[in-house]
């Protein structure tokens, strides 16, 4: 499956501070590590602006990164606080300046430590679950991503959504059931999504 965590364990310290210093290879391994769970947590919150977010969120990463001190696991909540904050700022942007499509919406159209949380999406793809993410509310989906797909304890996701922890378990798990009743409602209709299609799976780079 596909549930982030991250891997540099003990030698996060000495790649932070060579990557502070300006070392381009600690930089691409703090790149590589964080990345992909962050692309896909800006996919589910923000659609198609996901590559130009994550791309301000590295740019301001890079700016910043002599500042910060902290642990692996500060890092990744320091890294998504600035992407939920570009996230919120593009949705406040496309709110003053909305877009009328005119012509087919058809292929821009997308489906509006716990072990529910596997159970819920065991069996079907990373791009089908994600897309699956994406049905639910704002708020619930960007708890899911944070909590499964990021793997991040709900006091971290606490900190950066602005609930406590305990609102934090109780969405993921509204969130958890909904999806498992969504998953379910698949099967019995046998709708192809459950499985993922291939525009599901051009959408996420993975």
């Amino acid at each position: 499956m596909f549930y982030g965590r991250f891997v540099l364990g003990e030698g996060f310290p000495e790649v932070l501070r060579a990557a502070a210093d300006g070392d381009g290879a600690a930089f691409a391994t703090l790149w590589r590590d964080t990345h992909p769970p962050m692309l896909r947590y800006l996919w589910v919150a923000a659609g198609d602006s996901a590559e130009d977010l994550a791309s301000d969120v590295w740019l301001d990463v890079a700016r910043r990164l002599s500042k910060f001190s902290g642990s692996e696991n500060e890092f990744r909540g320091w890294l998504f606080t600035m992407a939920r904050r570009k996230v919120i700022d593009r949705l406040r942007y496309e709110s003053r300046h909305p877009e009328w499509p005119i012509a087919d919406i058809g292929p821009l159209d997308r489906p509006s430590s716990d072990d529910t949380s596997a159970a819920a999406l065991e069996g079907i793809s990373t791009e089908a679950a994600l897309a699956l993410i994406a049905t639910l509310p704002r708020e619930q989906a960007e708890i899911i991503m944070l909590r499964v797909v990021v793997g991040m304890e709900a006091a971290d996701v606490a900190r950066i959504v602005g609930k406590s922890p305990g609102a934090v378990r109780v969405a993921a798990h509204r969130a958890l059931r909904s999806l498992s009743q969504r998953l379910e409602g698949a099967k019995d209709t046998g709708t192809p999504g459950a499985r993922g299609t291939a525009a599901d799976r051009g959408r996420v780079t993975l």
